[in-house]
């Protein structure tokens, strides 16, 4: 096994994880968040791209695991395309779970299979302007329509944890009328079904797979349900390694993942390094 390039996990049980990956590859798989982890933060989702490291590295990493899966709230055809998995060798077994697992896609065929559309998102969707509007809504807030969410984002706005706090309580009354949750993220307040979020997809990824040690890699608080799935197997018995990617340009990480994770790298470059790291170290011990 090869030096590894990155900061030692802080925890004895973050260590045990990183251990049993190395040591035994093919029965590990590494979870990704997708925005804020392999891909930066940026004012406009639609300009988010994956880091350009993320693909190489992956490439190299992946065909050493038992299996790689990036774990996304959005859409999963828009997360193959802003990360370029499409067409990659080396990755013709990454799995890409779109809208927290609704969606799936899969590079070994290149298609996209999907549940039905949740209910009450229509109906979220047609009361939504309204409901900003009664709010108060400051100017730059805007609505991204996910397809089976609705996120409504204030970063462009002036003030904008002000912003979001003026409409907390609005939207979760809206989204409780239709049977739907308010998921909070970094400047963002989501709307979308109860019950789906990134734990459920891991463990239903996960299920029935000859998979024992997972490292799971996320930036925010939607990724906090792949934490408690990883911390679940591992009070089982199963090795794992959780890492926050740490915010950057000046804004501080997330603590409620930072706090609990193994291992704090920063930002998408870090999560580059650590990837390359780990597809260097099992290259070296083949």
């Amino acid at each position: 096994m090869g030096s590894l390039e990155f900061e030692t996990p802080r925890t004895a049980a973050g260590r045990e994880g990183l251990a049993a990956l190395l040591s035994a590859p093919a029965e590990s798989v590494v979870g990704l968040d997708f925005d804020g982890t392999l891909a930066p933060i940026v004012a406009d989702p639609e300009q988010a791209r994956a880091h350009p490291g993320v693909a190489p590295a992956l490439s190299a990493l992946a065909p050493r695991l038992g299996a790689v899966v990036v774990v996304t709230g959005r859409p999963a055809g828009t997360a193959v395309a802003y990360g370029g998995f499409a067409g990659v060798p080396g990755l013709e077994h990454l799995t890409v779970l779109g809208h927290y697992g609704a969606e799936r896609w899969e590079a070994r065929t290149e298609e996209v299979t999907a549940a039905e559309p949740p209910a009450g998102v229509a109906a979220v969707r047609a009361a939504l302007p309204g409901v900003l509007e009664r709010a108060g809504a400051r100017p730059g807030t805007w609505t991204e329509d996910k397809g089976r969410a609705l996120a409504v984002h204030t970063r462009r706005a002036e003030q904008p944890q002000e912003a979001l706090e003026l409409l907390r309580a609005p939207l979760a009354e809206l989204a409780a009328a239709h049977g739907l949750m308010v998921e909070p993220g970094r400047m963002v307040l989501e709307l979308r079904p109860p019950g789906v979020d990134k734990g459920a997809a891991l463990a239903g990824f996960l299920a029935g797979r000859p998979l024992r040690t997972v490292l799971y890699v996320g930036d925010d608080l939607g990724d906090l349900p792949a934490f408690d799935e990883v911390e679940r197997r591992r009070a089982a018995g199963a090795p794992g390694l959780l890492v926050c990617s740490a915010a950057v340009d000046g804004e501080a990480p997330v603590s409620a993942l930072a706090d609990r994770a193994d291992l704090v790298v920063p930002g998408p470059a870090g999560v580059v390094e650590l990837l390359a790291a780990l597809g260097a170290a099992l290259g070296d011990a083949r």
